[in-house]
């Protein structure tokens, strides 16, 4: 009996052009046979040249008929934290689009959402000030989502580490950790700090189509001496699709947005009536597995 394939809605919202791992969790979506990509929207300092960047993974993989929007460029309070997205330095080394939406993702979120309700993934992997502004305009969104999935947060018991997402705009996440979802998961520091691999392993590992780009996209790793390449983000992806690599706990976060030093820092309490999940452990071995094959086929 052949297993039908049951595919998945999703949407992206991403801050792709400075960590290279938000190049890495979408050439895994695009790649993933399962994924229905509606769309991919940006975030933060830049967000025009941060679609132009995606553009590049989606042209590469034949897939120009994602809509790609413009999203939010500054955060609710505060300075921005990273306003140049760095990694557009090499957009002339490949072919890309420069016709986008401009700051159109929230209203486009909401579109794709109300017309596939209860049907949609949202993952953003970034700064929330796109999904944070579309649960205030529409309030009802959060109920029409099948399910949120964050690359947010560090919940290692007795960390002082504000994970930079939730930093970047700690008002944005403390509306989203707020907002009651039918699924509403995070993958923290705690869980994806553990799934990594050396810079000199990047050529001989990530050997597939979209994995050129990415890899040129890598060379700020080369400039700042960072030992190691952390697959945050693409863990967040993947477990939309393979929510078995990791273990879970349900409980309450909460987002600190009052004390100066910790604004964005978050807290779990494991207990039985909140409504988040947080993974807890990873299968680091099997996440690779699934990665590497998937991206390099």
């Amino acid at each position: 009996m052949i297993k039908e394939k049951i595919m998945k809605k999703v949407l992206f919202d991403t801050d792709i052009g400075n960590d290279i791992d938000d190049a890495l969790a979408l050439a895994y979506l695009l790649k993933e046979p399962e994924c229905e990509l509606l769309g991919i929207t940006t975030v933060s300092g830049e967000p025009y040249k941060r679609a132009m960047l995606a553009s590049v993974l989606c042209h590469r993989a034949g897939r120009d008929d994602i809509p790609i929007y413009v999203g939010m460029e500054g955060p609710f309070l505060g300075r921005q934290r990273q306003p140049k997205a760095y990694q557009a330095e090499k957009l002339c080394n490949w072919e890309h689009g420069e016709d986008f939406p401009q700051y159109g993702a929230v209203d486009f979120m909401r579109r794709t959402i109300r017309e596939n309700p209860h049907e949609v993934t949202l993952i953003a992997v970034g700064p929330l000030t796109n999904v944070a502004t579309l649960f205030k305009v529409d309030p009802e969104i959060p109920s029409l989502l099948e399910g949120l999935v964050l690359m947010c947060g560090d919940f290692a018991e007795g960390t002082q580490t504000t994970e930079w997402n939730a930093l970047c705009d700690w008002v944005a996440t403390a509306v989203i950790y707020n907002s009651k979802v039918k699924l509403h998961r995070s993958f923290g520091l705690n869980v994806t700090n553990k799934v990594s691999f050396e810079r000199a392993d990047v050529d001989k590992k990530l050997t597939g189509l979209l994995m050129a780009p990415v890899r040129d996209f890598t060379y700020k790793w080369d400039e700042f001496k960072f030992p190691a390449i952390v697959f945050h983000d693409p863990l967040a992806a993947m477990a939309v699709f393979h929510p078995e690599i990791c273990e879970y706990k349900k409980g309450t976060v909460r987002i600190d947005t009052e004390r100066q030093g910790s604004l964005g820092y978050s807290t779990f309490e494991n207990d039985s009536y909140g409504f988040h999940e947080i993974a807890v452990s990873v299968d680091r071995d099997k996440f690779f597995e699934i990665y590497l094959k998937t991206v390099n086929a």
